[in-house]
């Protein structure tokens, strides 16, 4: 296992960790609402946003060369924002050591 993909899961298990309890604080739709409370919290929410919007377009484009289906990971990233581009980033990895191994 690379130290790439140690790193991308101690990530996604440190980042669930806390949508977990932001989670349990304001539920899943309060993720979305609890920024728009203030100016400075609906401009993190549209940074986001626009920050996922790119890395899905990103990940269309590089599935072309890596081999990886993106569209489970889209659909992912439009409902849970960085956790479809982290996994898509631990798919890609292990479609890529398979690739190495084989």
């Amino acid at each position: 296992m690379s130290l790439r993909l140690v790193a991308l899961i101690a990530v996604i298990l440190a980042f669930g960790a806390l949508s977990a309890q932001a989670m349990m604080d304001v539920g899943y739709l309060g993720i979305f609402l609890v920024p728009l409370e203030s100016w400075a919290g609906t401009q993190v929410l549209f940074d986001l946003v626009i920050v996922c919007v790119l890395a899905i377009i990103w990940m269309v484009r590089d599935a072309k060369v890596s081999g990886v289906t993106p569209w489970p990971f889209v659909v992912l990233t439009l409902a849970a924002g960085a956790f479809g581009v982290l996994f898509y980033l631990v798919a890609r990895d292990v479609k890529a050591g398979a690739k190495q191994s084989a």
